[in-house]
């Protein structure tokens, strides 16, 4: 089986997260939070939201921010709002951060399989893998909308390991965010961090990754491909 190598560790398959890892979409998803509350009258600071409010799946969030509503499909159908208005206030400037596409052609080449394991729903993964041209390059997806515990639950990823018939601890994740490190590395997986969040040295020495990048240029130059001998360019 193929595999690649990263400080003398060793894989088999790598696994995604989507936003703030393939693309820089964070702020947007802030600002569509933001807009969201406003427009449904509910008075949060920021710091309150984020702490309290903003973790696991989006069916966990609208339970917290609408308690009266016990429904799922009713949960789900006010947090569709949210994303929609998210994909409209991100469509124009939608890119991936810079050398995915690269890496991924690179893993393609060396038949490593890739895997994404995303909060985002379905809707969110088509407008963002189509937007930046990643969408066949994926073996295996789960999206928020197909698990019960978010992240930072090793849920997400332990079931697209699964997908992927390749053992947690085999596969190489690639996180930007605290709950979605905790969560892969629950899993089992070392963890490349992805510095749109964080700087590299709180993802390296406070939350514990393999690696951190700012971009996957800089990764081309790290990851050796035992089966094909050479260092990527």
């Amino acid at each position: 089986m193929p595999t690649l190598s990263l400080h003398s560790q060793t894989f088999q398959a790598t696994i995604f997260d989507m936003d703030g890892t393939l693309v820089d979409s964070m702020p947007h998803h802030h600002k569509a939070w933001m807009a969201f509350l406003q427009r449904n009258n509910i008075d949060l600071a920021t710091e309150t939201f984020e702490r309290d409010y903003h973790k696991g799946t989006l069916i966990e969030v609208m339970a917290r921010l609408f308690p009266e509503i016990q429904e799922e499909d009713a949960l789900r159908a006010i947090g569709n709002q949210k994303e929609a208005l998210f994909r409209e206030m991100y469509a124009s400037d939608l890119k991936p951060i810079e050398g995915v596409i690269p890496f991924f052609d690179r893993l393609k080449q060396e038949q490593i399989p890739i895997g994404l394991s995303t909060m985002g729903d379905q809707n969110n993964i088509d407008f963002t893998l189509k937007g930046i041209d990643l969408e066949t390059y994926f073996t295996a997806t789960t999206g928020g909308h197909q698990v019960v515990q978010g992240k930072p639950d090793p849920e997400i990823f332990l079931a697209t390991a699964q997908k992927l018939g390749i053992a947690p601890e085999k596969c190489l994740a690639f996180e930007d965010t605290r709950s979605g490190i905790a969560a892969a590395q629950a899993a089992g997986m070392q963890v490349i961090g992805v510095a749109t969040q964080f700087s590299n040295a709180t993802l390296l020495q406070e939350l514990g990754c393999l690696d951190a990048i700012e971009d996957y240029h800089q990764l081309l130059s790290k990851i050796l491909f035992p089966e094909s001998g050479q260092l990527s360019i």
